[in-house]
């Protein structure tokens, strides 16, 4: 059975009435099969480790906090009551622009093997996008196994403010914004901004979410954001309803209630945090993998039984350290859509573990081909540098492949120009991610007269292909 876009709300079970605190939230060449040991950028990682101790899987723990639903009814009745899907995709003001129609520069950032399929630039006319970086990327396909929301076909792109940016107002700094993206149109994707926002004060006002947004996932009515990635941050996961969407009637650069009404920063549209998922061990770390990991990018995986979340750590393209990929399954009950798997103290426990020498991962995705014993693995690696093309993994226990390009086919650098997040539309078989341009060598977070910034989608079946 398919679960519509036409949402009940959900009842009022069994729920863990713990609210958010405020300090979580302050918030083209022939493909070939690789069989060396080297690739451009990367040494070929090899296949993935198993992780298997139970101290192992401990670290990767996490713990449910979800906010009264008195909190969230306060504030969706103060504001006026909740808006839909199809309303904030009604009032889409943004176009994007056909492949046909981005800039060279934004061109050279798709893939050269496997080509991609469709793409997408921002509203050139959009001057907010120069502050701000583009991180994670999730569908409709994601949120229904029919590919829509309703009667909507939908994109959502998660941005994070740039906190490099120099000389930006403190109140910018981490802000982490949404694209909704009205794809019922291939040749006409347009898109709005919502802001992402949590409940205060018993849900008489609520303030902005700070959120690296480096992954995200819409399952069901929910969507699981990665929180800010760094040791001082305590939280993993933020989560949000989406049938709690909310207007802004005040156009002020105040976040939250003001005089008159309710101010996002000029943007009309709210989403505020429902939850969140804390690690029980504590704050993690991202200096190696003998801790907790901070969760760089999350997807979905329709292929395992259940449905789960599935989950990497981020290091640095530059050093050595092995990284994790993890996955989370999640809960089938009917009080619980959207919601991960979790005891009745609220604890999920990580259901799979593997351990990756793939470095540098800024997205990551499982599925499980028909007929297979075992899901591969696809991880995305990216240089640090900016112009310069990545990697993309297929992963397995067994092995590690990538497409072969370039002259006489010597580069393995073929994916896209540092790509962020993964998304598998299933009803569709497309693997969508977005580009984001990237610090230079001396890390100085400059953005070019035209960002290098593109949607795209390639068939993931293009993709095996390209490996085999």
């Amino acid at each position: 059975m398919t679960y519509r876009g036409r949402h009940r709300r959900r009842t009022k079970g069994r729920v863990l009435r713990a609210t958010l605190s405020g300090a979580a939230l302050a918030l083209t060449a022939a493909a070939t099969i690789i069989t060396t040991s080297q690739a451009a950028g990367s040494d070929n990682p090899g296949p993935l480790k198993p992780l298997t101790s139970s101290a192992e899987i401990g670290k990767l723990q996490l713990h449910e906090n979800l906010v009264a639903e008195s909190t969230l009814d306060t504030l969706q009745s103060s504001m006026g009551g909740s808006v839909g899907v199809d309303a904030v995709l009604r009032s889409a003001n943004h176009p994007m622009r056909n492949k046909a129609d981005c800039a060279a520069t934004e061109s050279a950032a798709l893939p050269v093997e496997p080509a991609a399929s469709r793409a997408y630039c921002w509203d050139s006319g959009d001057a907010t996008t120069q502050k701000w970086l583009p991180q994670s990327v999730t569908t409709s396909g994601d949120a229904d196994n029919d590919g829509k929301w309703g009667s909507d076909r939908v994109i959502l792109a998660g941005w994070a403010h740039n906190d490099h940016k120099a000389g930006e107002p403190d109140a910018d700094k981490g802000l982490a914004r949404v694209a909704f993206i009205d794809a019922n149109d291939p040749k006409n994707l347009k898109y709005r901004w919502v802001l992402l926002v949590a409940p205060l004060s018993g849900g008489k006002d609520f303030g902005a979410v700070r959120s690296h947004v480096g992954g995200m996932v819409w399952y069901q009515d929910k969507l699981i954001v990665t929180a800010k990635n760094g040791a001082d941050h305590d939280n993993a996961l933020f989560v949000f309803d989406m049938n709690r969407i909310l207007r802004a009637d005040v156009n002020s650069t105040e976040v939250g209630k003001v005089s008159g009404g309710w101010s996002a920063r000029g943007y009309q549209y709210v989403l505020p945090a429902i939850g969140s998922y804390n690690l029980t061990g504590g704050a993690c770390s991202a200096s190696s993998n003998d801790g907790r990991p901070c969760f760089a990018s999350v997807s979905l995986d329709r292929t395992s039984t259940p449905d789960s979340l599935v989950a990497n750590e981020w290091f640095s393209s530059g050093g050595t350290e092995p990284a994790r990929v993890w996955r989370y399954h999640y809960s089938t009950a009917s009080d619980r859509t959207g919601l991960l798997g979790s005891t009745a103290g609220g604890l999920v426990n990580a259901d799979e573990a593997y351990e990756t020498k793939a470095v540098g991962l800024q997205g990551v995705l499982s599925h499980k081909p028909d007929g297979a014993d075992e899901a591969d693995w696809y991880t995305g690696y990216a240089p640090g540098s900016r112009d310069r093309h990545g990697t993309l993994w297929r992963q397995n226990e067994s092995a590690a492949k990538a497409a072969q390009c370039g002259d006489g086919g010597t580069s393995y650098a073929c994916w896209g120009q540092h790509t962020e997040s993964l998304s598998y539309w299933q009803e569709t078989g497309e693997l969508w991610t977005l580009t984001e341009w990237a610090a230079n060598e001396d890390n100085a977070w400059e953005a070019p007269a035209i960002p290098e910034r593109v949607l795209y989608s390639v068939p993931l079946s293009a993709v095996d292909d390209s490996v085999q």
